[in-house]
């Protein structure tokens, strides 16, 4: 049976779209080739050459560099720096974005990576995987400008993560259905394995760090907890499963259906994932596949943001699993501030 590669497909697509270039396919098969780097060096963990462990640097958000980590942040960055198809490159590994010399063959593109996500289950042999971002240069001339680099989380013009796993699966989004491929590592190729990706509208679990109960606010206890209660009529009770790397959650979730919650906390009271290099990719990938994202109170996808680095809280998954939520917090929000408009 004849089977679809990666490249095959990207192709078929960006015929489709009249204005093509071929810039963007150049694009993405440099984000494969990083992709099957980072894979292999994945897969050979423990031999050979040790990447367990940290580098002994701290990244901008005051977190240990793993040696993996800085591997898949060099490797993407000089591929995809050097394939002349991106104008600047953001990671959430640099404090500063890596803007493509003007003598360099440049591109008009933007590219915004998490590197490796899930890096605190490299040592543990969990699921990690990659998560990207692309945008188009909306400013006139040579210089990167601020207008370039927080654009609004509906102006993606494709994003995508990579899992590496027991296999390495490449799902992706151009603005035409979510499309996932495995890795054949006999052959070197994606192979379409997921097309079209459709969440179901519902699911029946629930994704959530529970150990950080204590510092979540009334609202969000009440939330869980209604997950938990006992009531069939409703689909209730919902399974906890929660692997601890977003990239596996996200990807289990979209495939099975139900949420990943990440809330805000009075450890993180603005949230604590990254708008630009985990919420608004994965949000844009999940509303192509008939799902939704959100703040608890705001689409992911209308937030402007005001710096590369900024943080935010995350629902995100099925439609109406999101949609109970956003309902269930605002009601206790709401009730919150009754009760004390009443004994104040």
């Amino acid at each position: 049976m004849e089977r679809t590669t990666l490249v095959q497909h990207i192709r078929q697509q960006e015929k489709a779209n009249p204005g093509a270039t071929g810039e963007f396919s150049s694009l993405m098969n440099e984000i494969m080739v990083a992709a099957k780097i980072i894979s292999l060096q994945v897969n050979s963990a423990g031999i050979g050459e040790d990447i367990f462990g940290l580098t002994g640097k701290i990244n901008i958000h005051g977190e240990e560099v793993k040696k993996l980590d800085e591997f898949s942040d060099i490797t993407f960055t000089k591929i995809i720096g050097q394939s002349g198809t991106v104008c600047a490159i953001t990671s959430e590994e640099k404090e500063e974005p890596f803007i493509i010399p003007i003598e360099d063959d440049r591109g008009k593109y933007i590219f915004m990576m998490d590197p490796l996500d899930g890096s605190s289950n490299i040592d543990v042999n969990v699921n990690i995987g990659t998560i990207f971002s692309i945008y188009r240069k909306k400013s006139l001339g040579d210089i990167v400008t601020d207008e370039d680099l927080m654009q609004k989380g509906e102006d993606q013009i494709a994003a995508g993560y990579i899992v590496y796993g027991s296999s390495t699966i490449f799902v992706y989004t151009s603005g035409q259905g979510v499309h996932g491929f495995t890795l054949d590592p006999t052959l070197g190729e994606f192979f379409l394995s997921h097309p079209d990706l459709v969440i179901p509208e519902r699911g029946s679990t629930y994704s959530i760090n529970e150990g950080n109960w204590v510092i979540w606010d009334e609202s969000q206890k009440d939330l869980v907890a209604y997950l938990k209660e006992d009531d069939p009529s409703t689909g209730r009770p919902y399974k906890l499963r929660y692997i601890g790397s977003l990239v596996a959650d996200f990807h289990r979730t979209l495939l099975k259906g139900g949420i990943f919650m990440y809330p805000k906390d009075t450890k993180s009271p603005k949230g604590k994932l990254r708008f630009s290099f985990e919420a608004a990719p994965l949000a844009f990938i999940v509303e192509q596949a008939g799902g939704k994202a959100s703040t608890g109170n705001q689409r992911i996808l209308d937030i402007t943001p005001t710096s590369i680095h900024d943080r935010l809280p995350l629902f995100i998954g099925s439609k109406n699993d999101v949609e109970m939520s956003e309902k269930r917090l605002a009601a206790t929000v709401n009730k919150g501030s009754w009760f004390k408009w009443l004994s104040g």
